[in-house]
């Protein structure tokens, strides 16, 4: 596993994350959840990432985690990478999401409780908040590191005026903006459209979520929507999105074959192309499924002609 400075700052991350946006809830089984962190961590993921209302239900990812941390991978803390994040909705009233300073320091006591621990290493404004100042908002964020509760502080799904506002409001604060995390994948490519020269501009690293579009590129999808799908459930991705893409997702798999890799290894491969993204962040549901995407790291050269193609059957 190669590790990358994140932004300016001293802190390195590994080229693979792992999330528990999926997969790790009450829901789900304990002791898959435990064999994939565990697994993980050999491979030389040292980076997990949660959020406040991960499970479900709301609060149990980071539990779960908590207790394999403990139990598992105490001895290992201070090589470990742990970050949460608060804004969207945790628990009914008004200070269960969003961006107020009431919200997030609340959320941050709850999430330290759940896992267990002192601080985290990065603390996330999940969203923006179109209601709070933005003042208000990062100022939260640096009162945690002054608190000793972060370590570091992040933005996720801010656009590109959002973030370059963010981060200069906490420069002025005295806690730089570490890095920020957007969805980004072959399907949906936002952040070259301003946010990736903002963030250079103002030396934040980059960790994008949901490289392989919630599965639609992997081989799930090629033949038909499995009922067990999340597609089939309707959850966080529709039948109708799935079956829209499938001639791409059957010409981009066709690419990734002759570049000897799955097409969840391309994907994943293929956001890491570019040089401000840190880090990847992908889910598992296995140990097996979490070794294959990491071999996504044995091929990360694309060609121009390739890069060409790949553009073409986006575009079909």
């Amino acid at each position: 596993m190669n590790y990358q400075r994140c932004g300016k700052s001293g802190l390195l991350l590994p080229q693979i994350s792992l999330g528990l946006w999926h997969n790790f809830g009450n829901v789900d089984r304990f002791d898959v959840g435990r064999a994939t962190t565990l697994r993980a961590f050999d491979l030389g993921i040292t980076h997990f990432d949660l959020a406040n209302n991960y499970g479900p239900p709301p609060g149990s990812a980071e539990k779960n985690f908590g207790r394999i941390l403990h139990e598992d991978l105490r001895q290992h803390r201070d090589e470990i990478v742990i970050s949460t994040k608060a804004g969207y909705e945790m628990w009914p009233g008004p200070y269960g999401e969003w961006g107020s300073r009431k919200s997030l320091l609340a959320s941050l006591d709850q999430s330290l409780s759940r896992l267990g621990l002192e601080y985290v290493d990065i603390f996330y404004s999940h969203r923006p908040d179109p209601n709070t100042p933005i003042e208000e908002t990062m100022g939260a964020l640096d009162h945690a590191v002054r608190q000793g509760k972060a370590l570091y502080v992040g933005i996720s799904n801010y656009d590109s005026t959002q973030s370059r506002n963010a981060a200069q409001t906490l420069r002025r604060l005295g806690t730089p903006c570490l890095i920020h995390q957007p969805s980004y994948n072959l399907f949906n490519r936002w952040i070259e459209q301003g946010l990736t020269s903002v963030l250079e501009e103002e030396g934040i690293g980059c960790i994008v979520f949901s490289p392989l579009a919630q599965g639609q590129l992997t081989n799930r999808y090629l033949q038909d929507i499995p009922n067990t799908s999340r597609a089939a459930r309707e959850h966080f991705l529709t039948t109708e999105d799935v079956r829209k893409n499938l001639p791409k997702v059957r010409a981009l798999h066709a690419i990734a074959a002759r570049r000897d890799q799955s097409l969840a290894q391309m994907a994943i491969a293929w956001v890491l192309r570019l040089p401000i993204v840190t880090s990847a962040l992908i889910g598992a549901s296995s140990p097996a499924q979490l070794e294959q995407n990491v071999k996504a790291l044995d091929h990360l050269d694309f060609s121009k002609p390739e890069l060409a193609e790949i553009d073409q059957a986006l575009t079909g």
